[in-house]
This record gives C-alpha cells, structure tokens and sequence, in this order.
C-alpha cells in the first residue's frame, strides 16, 4: 500500500465521519415533520424558515450540556461504551456501495462484513447498562441485548436466499445481478419483509422499542448519560436506520441501478423511499409486549425465513420445476403462520393476573 492509497483511506473514513452526524440531523428533522404532519401539527417551526434550524439547535444544546459520570459507575466501562457503539456504525458505511464506484472498501464478503460488524454494537449496550451502576440500566440492558440476538437469526437467514441468488456475497456483484435480471424483492418478497422488521428490531425502533420506550420513565442503557455521550447513542441510532435503508436498496431494491437518471440519485431515491417508509410506522403501529416481541421472532419470522431459505435452495440445486409444488405450499405454510402464530401469539391480548377473591365476612 502506498503513501497516497493511505491518505485515500484515511480522507473516506473523514468523509464518513462527516457525513453521519449529516444524516442524524436531515432524518431528526423529516421524522418531526412527517409525525407532525401525520398527527396534524405542525412540527418543528419557529425556528430558522419551517423550523430548519431546530435539529442544529439541538445538536449545539446537547454539545454544551454537562456529560456527568455517576458516583457508582464503573468508569473506564461508562467512558468507552458510547464510542463502541458508535465506531461500527461508521465502519459499516464503509462497505456500502452507494454506486460502482462510489464505496470506501470494496469487499468480496461485503454482505457478511455490513452483518456481522452491528453485532459488536450489542457489546457497547451492556457495557453502557453494566458500567453506569443503575439496575434499571442493567434492566433495559438486558431487554435490549434478547432482542438484539433473537432478531439476528432471521435477519441473516433471510438474506442467505439472496446470497444464492446472486451467487456471492459481494454487494457490488448482487446489484448488478439484480440490474441484469429482476430485483430481488419481486422473487424475494418474504425475505424483504423479514428483513425489514428484523433491522427495525435490531435498531430498536418503533413498534420494536421496547428497551428504550418514551412511555417509560426510564431510557433502557441510556438512562445515566447526558450530553455528548448520549448524543452518541443518538447518532449511532439514525445512522443506523439510513444503514437499514441502504442495505435494502442494495439487497433487494437494485442499489443504483435504473434508467435516465444518475447511479446517486437512483439510490438516493430508493433509500429515501425507505426511509419515508420506516419514519410512517412511527406514527402508526402500536409498541409491542416484549412477549409479543419474542413471539414475533421466535415463532413467525425465523420458521418464514427458513422456510423461505428452502425455497431458493431448492430453486438452486434443481431448476425452476420444483417450485412449481414448492410455492403453493410455501404460500399456504405463510398463510397458516399468520393465522395462527401472528393472530394468536402476537396480537393475543395481555393474560389477567389473578386477583384474590374476598372472603365472606364471618358471623359473629
């Protein structure tokens, strides 16, 4: 590697640096809007024209407030899990193609490097909960991290179909396949749709936000810190809804791929679409139990996923004339999954505890 490669790579990583807290601050303010607007309000407004300044305001007040440390925390632990959940965040952008060549590392196991880097960010939450000596923390911490791992089992299941599709797990590659063919969401519907609520899941948004809930008087692993170190958490969460965005353009939505328009804008516009997408169920699903939350993944999404995942393998292997018995039962299995897992495990109302019957008064 020479000396103007380095400086190359180290010129990406800055832009990257630069571009995230870009990202938190343009999502912050289309979320308040389009849930004002949705809500019928209006948002934010007073300040800068149609409120355009107020997510820079906010940013400047979180910069300027106090970051305090609290008496029982474990330090070093406190101080270091804001930076471990922030630093793969950045270095997953780094393996997303925006174009062909418009992509910091170009990576043969690209798929598997954007899948496997989130999963240290689970280790920065339990350092955040265990290190800052609260046990409501811990609490949150722990709802947290069962969410996280459940979910990462039909996340990466259902993108393994897309992997055979394409035959690699190069990003780049299954874009352009995606560009010579179809995408892969109209032969990939259920793998799209699991994918979807596993990232919302695994990014702890709504209707997944059960360890960090704003009905709740406590904030999940966040609850100790302030300042710069909470607006830490804050980042690495928007930028890790654009990375779910990005990474369904790429996977399923055909990345930069289109006609007439430029490669960017084809993405930009893909991704926003998404993203438009993932602010409206804000507004509009309900949170859900955390045993609901279980169900959802243990008992709907995984067996779709390897359901699913048969499917394409069988497809694979043997050509297109067994599927044409294996997607009426595929349809007619879903089908069975909504009804009764879906409408009995997780739209199940919530079971009443026993109460203690009062006990007749005795003659005296």
């Amino acid at each position: 590697m020479t000396l103007l490669d380095v400086v190359i790579a180290i010129v990406k990583v800055l832009v990257l640096l630069i571009l995230a807290p870009l990202i938190a601050l343009v999502f912050t303010y289309a979320e308040r809007k389009l849930l004002g607007r949705i809500q019928q309000r209006m948002g934010p407004w007073h300040v800068g024209p149609m409120g355009l300044f107020q997510a820079p305001a906010d940013a400047i007040k979180l910069l300027m407030k106090e970051s305090l440390t609290p008496e029982k925390a474990e330090r070093w632990i406190y101080l270091i899990a804001p930076f471990l959940v922030f630093g793969p965040t950045i270095a997953v952008l780094t393996g997303i193609p925006f174009t062909r060549e418009l992509v910091a590392a170009n990576l043969d196991l690209g798929l598997l490097y954007v899948l496997a880097l989130p999963a240290v960010v689970i280790i920065g939450f339990v350092m955040a909960g265990w290190g800052s000596g609260n046990k409501y923390a811990l609490i949150g911490t722990a709802r947290m991290v069962a969410q996280a791992i459940s979910y990462e089992l039909p996340l990466l299941v259902s993108v393994l179909g897309v992997a055979l599709l394409a035959n690699s797990l190069d990003l780049t590659v299954i874009v352009e396949a995606q560009a010579s063919t179809v995408w892969y969401v109209v032969v990939q519907p259920t793998a799209f749709a699991i994918f979807i609520m596993a990232g919302l899941a695994e990014t702890s948004r709504t209707p997944f936000d059960i360890a960090i809930a704003e009905s709740e008087v406590m904030g999940g692993p966040l609850i100790e810190y302030s300042g710069i170190r909470w607006a830490m958490f804050f980042l690495a969460e928007y930028v890790n809804v654009f990375i779910l965005a990005a990474l369904s353009t790429v996977i399923f939505l055909g990345g930069w791929a289109g006609p007439f328009l430029p490669p960017i804008l084809w993405f930009a516009l893909k991704t926003g679409f998404v993203v438009t997408f993932i602010l409206w169920l804000r507004a509009t699903l309900p949170r859900l139990r955390i045993d609901q939350l279980m169900a959802l993944c243990w008992k709907v999404l995984l067996p779709l996923s390897l359901l699913n995942l048969v499917v394409v393998s069988v497809q694979a292997v043997y050509g297109w004339l067994p599927m044409i018995a294996l997607v009426p039962l595929s349809v007619v299995l879903a089908f069975w999954f909504y009804r009764r897992a879906w409408t009995r495990l997780v739209m199940r109302p919530r079971p009443s505890a026993p109460r203690d019957l009062p006990t007749p008064a005795t003659a005296g």
